[in-house]
C-alpha cells in the first residue's frame, strides 16, 4: 500500500525512504518548517502506515526529520542579512570537526544542513557563528521539502557515514563541545604557588563573559563564577555587571541569583575543575555507539550540484 503512495508522491517516497533508515519523520505545513501536527517532533514515527496516512491528508506536506538518535545530528549552517556561517564552517573543516560529515543538504535560504550519526548531546546555538546544532529534542526539514518557493536540495553525501553507527569507536558524529571549544574558548588556566594553586582574574573572567554569545552566556557565567569560588574569591560583582551587560539576564538580581546559585551547587567543582564546556551534553564521539546498518535515505536525490562559499564544498 505505502509503495505505490510512494511513487505518486515524492516527498511522501522521501518521508518513507527516511523511516526504512529508522530515522523518525512527521509533517510540516506545506512550503514551511511549522509543524502540521499537534506535538510536532514528538509525534515523529518510523510506522510507515501513520506516515502514509498524514500524506494522504495533504500531499503537499513537507518532511521534517526528528534529530538526535536514532536520527541524524544536524548542523545548521545560516544565511542572513547580516553574515552567514561559511566562515566558522571552514574553521570547523581545518579542524577536522566534520570528517564525520555524511551528507550536505543545501537550504532554501542558499545555507547548509549537515548530517552527521545521531547522538544525545541536546541542541546548541552560536548566533554569532550563525551556526545551529540540532541533536536529541530538535528536527529539521529535509529533502525534497520547499520553503519560499525553493527546494531543500542534496549536494553531496557518504552513504557509509549515514548508516547509524557504522563507524568503529562512534566515528561519524559531530562533537558539539569541540565546537564551542575552538570557536569560542575559555580563559587559559593559570597556575601558582609550590602547590600550583588554582588562581583566576575576575576581570579577566567579567571579559569573558562580556564576550560570549547569546545562547551560551548562562552556562558560561556559570562556570565563570565556579572558577572565582574554586580560587578563593568571594566578591562577584564584576562577574554579575558583566553578565548583566551582555543580556544574560533582563534583571540584575537574577545575574546575582546565577552566581549564588554556582556557590551552592554541590557538584559544581567537579563542573568548574572539567575539561568539557558548560551545556555540552554526551560527547558525540561517546554517543553514536555501533548499530544495525540502515538503507541510505539520500541515494535518490544525489545530484551533480556543489555548494560554493569562497571555495568548493565536496
Amino acid at each position: 500500500m505505502t509503495s505505490g503512495l510512494g511513487r505518486r508522491d515524492p516527498t511522501l517516497a522521501a518521508a518513507l525512504r527516511y523511516a526504512r533508515a529508522n530515522w523518525p519523520v512527521f509533517p510540516c505545513i506545506p512550503g514551511e518548517k511549522v509543524p502540521a501536527t499537534k506535538h510536532g517532533f514528538l509525534d515523529a514515527t518510523t510506522d510507515e502506515d501513520k506516515i502514509a496516512w498524514w500524506w494522504r491528508r495533504d500531499p503537499q506536506r513537507n518532511v521534517a526529520i526528528a534529530t538526535g538518535r536514532p536520527g541524524p545530528d544536524v548542523l545548521d549552517v545560516d544565511v542572513r542579512a547580516d553574515g552567514d556561517g561559511f566562515t566558522a564552517l571552514s574553521r570547523l573543516r581545518r579542524d577536522g570537526l566534520l570528517d564525520g560529515a555524511g551528507a550536505y543538504v543545501r537550504t532554501p535560504s542558499g545555507g547548509l544542513h549537515v548530517y552527521f550519526t545521531g547522538s544525545v548531546q541536546g541542541n546548541g546555538r552560536l548566533p554569532a557563528y550563525h551556526l545551529d546544532f540540532r541533536s536529541l529534542g530538535g528536527y529539521i526539514v529535509a529533502p525534497p521539502s520547499q520553503a519560499h518557493g525553493k527546494r531543500y536540495e542534496l549536494v553531496s553525501h557518504r552513504e557509509a557515514q549515514l548508516a547509524e553507527g557504522q563507524l568503529a569507536g562512534g566515528q561519524g558524529g559531530l562533537d558539539w563541545a569541540a565546537v564551542i571549544r575552538l570557536l569560542e574558548p575559555r580563559p587559559e588556566r593559570s597556575f601558582s604557588g609550590a602547590a600550583g594553586a588554582r588562581s583566576a582574574d575576575p576581570s579577566r573572567l567579567a571579559k569573558w563573559v562580556a564576550r560570549l554569545a547569546e545562547g551560551n552566556r548562562n552556562d558560561g557565567l556559570f562556570w565563570a563564577a565556579s572558577r572565582a569560588f574554586e580560587s578563593g574569591l568571594t566578591d562577584l560583582g564584576e562577574l554579575a555587571e558583566a553578565a548583566r551587560k551582555t543580556g544574560a539576564r533582563r534583571r540584575r538580581n537574577r545575574s546575582h541569583s546565577r552566581l549564588r546559585a554556582a556557590t551552592r551547587r554541590p557538584a559544581f567543582r567537579c563542573y568548574a575543575s572539567g575539561s568539557r564546556p558548560p551545556g555540552s551534553g554526551e560527547p558525540a564521539a561517546a554517543a553514536a555507539g555501533a548499530g544495525t546498518r540502515w538503507p541510505c535515505p539520500f541515494r535518490p536525490f544525489l545530484t551533480a550540484a556543489r555548494v560554493r562559499s569562497g571555495g568548493e564544498l565536496t
